[in-house]
């Protein structure tokens, strides 16, 4: 353990002439010592900040934390993502050749942060050795393929839109998402915010949105990263699509092993309690997760052989059974892709109609319906300014809306454990031009607690991609692919297997109004008749990653 000096108000030159601040921690030694970089949009000289980077640099590394361009004491203009690839460069460089550093330098963060890292990753800085992304949002429209971003975006940009982050508390926001238009969202709110607005010019996958993608990059990005996430995040799609995009596309075999993943029980806010809402998942639940990023760094910037390269790559914590679980891989070799498939007499409405799920295909059945009302969406269950979008919240308050489908199994006998990508396929028609399918999977516990796992949605105009976008055919039957993404969850005997069809989750996402007209321009509003259809031609169904 070292002694630490901290150097306050640090300036630092980007190629363009812009000056950042930051704060600099490093040991008292005389020996040179590796660096990590930590950049940040919510002020570099905070509590976490200051107690992270002074414990870091008692273990002998030099830990640089920077007030990203346009925020806190930096100079220049902040527009999300934009130009953090080459600050991020010019940053890495600087801490390379300060006096107190050999040479090696690694990133460090989440949320924003983890992003930022990815996108500096592909201007290849010559001196950035490994990565620790935490977190980390996906590429335009993965975890939000709706054209047009969220309304809880908005709240962020309001936080983030001057040099110091803004007071989110003092602006009613749940008065502000039902506002429409959409574009003018940030009048609602109270506060201009030009790059809200600029995103509605962009309502599809263009080039505007591609450069801050790097998901389809990996095969550039050379480097060990250690890869946290938890199966509550929100934005817990990018970090098992990154960990297994980099194990099989990174260029060398050496980064494709020196890839590692841990996911734990957690949200936004990784490794803080025990507890998410309702549920406590145990003591177990809570790791020394910062320990382990520092192992990855004394492994990777230090060069020191501490037994990581030896160990299983994956940690999981397998919810249900609440414990951890070393893996060789993600997802898991040894999966059984199995569909349960929907049933219903015509009626599955609510939690109180007749929709069923089981492992028996459909043969003859009558499709179920429902209205999707824009002006009566169903919830999605958060707090309206959290940066955790919901968690295993009950949904068996909502399952008495008779505008969605609810399919639940009978009451297991035995375990099942779901560990994995779950998808769900819905043959599906609608009366309106354009709208949104929405679907659940849930864990239904005796008492009736209605435990969310994950969930998905597809607007339909974006049918064959995000930058393809066409009106559908009024009454049309089309097959739709539903990515709900990850978990990992043991069902216990006596739970039942569940799942949710709705048109809305908001105000996770923005309510399509089944108009067909531009994104986000208007306030028109229709309601749509909605049919899901499971029969022996239009067999819907959940697949699950089952193992056994």
């Amino acid at each position: 353990m070292f002694d630490v000096k901290s150097r306050w108000g640090q300036r630092i030159t980007m190629r363009d002439g812009t000056s950042v601040a930051a704060d600099l921690y490093i040991p008292n030694t005389k020996q040179l010592v590796p660096a990590i970089v930590i950049r940040t949009p919510y002020g570099r000289s905070s509590d976490g900040n200051v107690e992270q980077g002074r414990w870091f640099a008692a273990r002998g590394c030099g830990v640089l934390v920077v007030d990203v361009r346009g925020r806190g004491d930096s100079e220049g203009t902040f527009t999300p993502y934009r130009g953090e690839a080459l600050d991020g460069y010019d940053t890495i460089e600087w801490a390379a050749i300060q006096p107190w550093c050999d040479g090696n330098v690694g990133t460090l963060g989440g949320s924003y942060l983890g992003k930022i890292q990815w996108l500096t990753a592909l201007t290849h800085p010559p001196h950035l050795k490994a990565m620790v992304p935490i977190v980390s949002p996906s590429d335009p429209f993965v975890e939000w393929p709706t054209g047009i971003p969220g309304p809880m975006h908005a709240c962020w940009q309001f936080l983030v839109s001057d040099r110091v982050s803004q007071n989110i508390s003092q602006v009613n926001w749940e008065q502000v998402y039902a506002h429409l238009p959409l574009l003018t969202m940030d009048e609602a709110s109270g506060r201009e915010m030009p790059f809200w607005r600029e995103q509605f010019d962009h309502s599809q996958l263009d080039d505007w949105w591609r450069q801050t993608c790097y998901q389809n990059r990996f095969n550039e990005i050379d480097l060990p990263v250690l890869h946290i996430s938890g199966w509550y995040d929100d934005e817990q799609i990018g970090t098992p699509l990154n960990f297994s995009g980099m194990t099989n596309q990174a260029p060398s075999e050496g980064a494709r092993r020196s890839q590692r993943l841990v996911m734990g029980p957690w949200g936004h806010n990784v490794n803080l309690s025990t507890r998410l809402g309702e549920i406590d998942f145990g003591e177990a639940a809570l790791i020394d997760l910062r320990s382990r990023e520092l192992r990855f760094f004394d492994r990777w910037l230090k060069g020191q052989t501490n037994g990581i390269d030896e160990e299983r790559p994956v940690s999981i914590f397998i919810m249900g059974k609440n414990q951890w679980r070393e893996e060789a891989e993600w997802p898991l070799a040894r999966t059984v892709y199995t569909p349960m498939y929907l049933h219903s007499s015509g009626s599955a409405n609510s939690r109180f109609g007749n929709g069923t799920l089981s492992m028996e295909p459909p043969m003859t059945e009558k499709w179920d319906s429902y209205l999707y009302n824009p002006n009566r969406p169903v919830p999605f269950l958060t707090e309206p300014t959290s940066s955790q979008i919901g968690g295993p919240d009950d949904y068996s308050a909502v399952h008495r809306r008779d505008d969605l489908l609810v399919y639940t199994s009978e009451p297991l006998t035995k375990e099942l454990e779901v560990t994995g990508p779950v998808k769900a396929c819905l043959y599906a028609s609608t009366s309106a031009p354009d709208t949104d399918f929405m679907v659940q999977l849930h864990d239904v516990w005796p008492d009736g607690y209605t435990q969310r796992l994950c969930d998905g949605m597809v607007r339909v105009r974006f049918f064959k991609g995000m930058d393809v976008p066409e009106l559908v055919e009024q009454g049309s039957v089309r097959r739709y692919e539903i990515d709900c993404w990850n978990t990992a969850h043991v069902f216990l005997p006596g739970h039942r297997i569940c799942v949710h069809v709705a048109s809305s989750a908001f105000p996770k996402y923005d309510r399509n109004q089944n108009t067909g007209e531009p994104l986000g321009l208007s306030s028109h509003i229709e309601t749509a008749l909605q049919r899901i259809y499971h029969d022996a031609e239009h067999p819907s169904s959940i697949v699950l990653p089952v193992i056994f």
